[in-house]
């Protein structure tokens, strides 16, 4: 795993500190500006223009069992609402030139394609999410996704999600990964009442009693403890940092991808940005684990994508003040 560049960073932080500002007044967009340019390479950053979001859209098993405010049948629901793009995320999409593509990589319906991995994945507290082969399968589908769109010209991926029992399995995979038990990271997801969240949380604690010590190794726990979607999306970010390309996080789903693909191959997660804070308990434990603090907290739990997409401003902010900000240096007399 290539590390961003860290002598470029350097310099990305001199140029800052050399900004006609008060040193330090540009906060967090300072600290974004130079983590952009150690990832591109150069100094200033170039404001990302080619901002591309996949949403790995799949049924997860534990849907059936009492975890979720939403039937099932929403999530095949919302990939037609995706392509007509009048979903949530599509709306901020449209606001900050985003371009939105959806992969069905596990919908619970007779809808074929190249991505479908299967139809649902295996509720967790039961059995394996996939077998091996639709591990390695899924795997394959994100790694393709991320180089068609890194060929397409991204210079800044974005993953999204829908399905519906998502947070459950997130859930599960952030605490396999941190080594903590479900009462710490199970959350209310779609807005869950108390006797949901109970089934919940026992659910995920089910699970991860069932699986045992196969969490040591991250394959094998998206194998058991993940699905097919999220098992996509993982490869898409482990792929994206392997090209060099930023990627900027959403909730839940995507962190817990994030901290699995940093599982994976250590070093991942210095291209990844986190671009905004859900509600879920399990973002914040896994964010922390990678070492990244959101660049918002607006109380979104909508997923899709969503919450990165409302950052993005803040990407291409940070670089313009990197590059169009005059230096100090630029305007004291030469004797100063």
């Amino acid at each position: 795993m290539r590390a961003p560049d860290a002598a470029v960073g350097r310099s990305a932080e001199d140029r800052l500190a050399g900004l006609a500002v008060p040193p330090g007044s540009l906060g967090r967009l300072g600290e974004l500006g130079v983590w952009l340019a150690s990832c591109q390479g150069v100094v200033p950053p170039t404001a990302p223009t080619n901002v591309r979001l996949a949403i790995f859209a799949g049924d997860h098993g534990v849907a059936a069992y009492g975890v979720s405010a939403f039937p099932p049948a929403i999530t095949g629901a919302m990939v037609g609402t995706f392509r007509a793009g009048r979903a949530g995320v599509s709306a901020l999409a449209r606001a900050h030139d985003v371009s939105v593509r959806v992969v069905g990589v596990a919908v619970d319906d007779d809808a074929g394609g190249e991505h479908k991995v299967r139809r649902g994945s295996g509720p967790i507290h039961l059995t394996d999410a996939l077998s091996p082969e639709e591990t390695q399968r899924a795997l394959a589908v994100g790694e393709r996704v991320a180089r068609e769109e890194i060929e397409a010209g991204a210079d800044l991926l974005i993953s999204g999600d829908m399905g519906i029992g998502n947070t459950t399995v997130a859930a599960a995979l952030v605490a396999a990964g941190l080594g903590v038990p479900a009462g710490t990271v199970v959350g209310r997801g779609t807005g869950i009442d108390e006797a949901s969240l109970a089934r919940k949380t026992e659910v995920v604690s089910q699970a991860l009693r069932r699986v045992g010590s196969r969490v040591d190794d991250p394959v094998e726990t998206l194998t058991a403890l993940g699905s097919a979607d999220l098992a996509a999306a993982t490869s898409f970010l482990l792929t994206a940092a392997r090209a060099g390309v930023p990627v900027l996080l959403d909730g839940l789903m995507a962190v817990a991808c994030a901290l699995t693909a940093d599982r994976i191959e250590p070093g991942a997660a210095a291209w990844f940005a986190a671009g905004h804070r859900s509600t879920e308990p399990a973002q914040t434990l896994a964010l922390a684990r990678l070492g990244l603090e959101p660049l918002l907290d607006l109380g979104l739990r909508l997923g899709e994508g969503s919450g990165a997409v409302a950052a993005v401003p803040l990407v291409r902010a940070s670089a313009a003040l990197l590059s169009d900000v005059a230096l100090l240096a630029d305007l004291l007399p030469p004797d100063a």
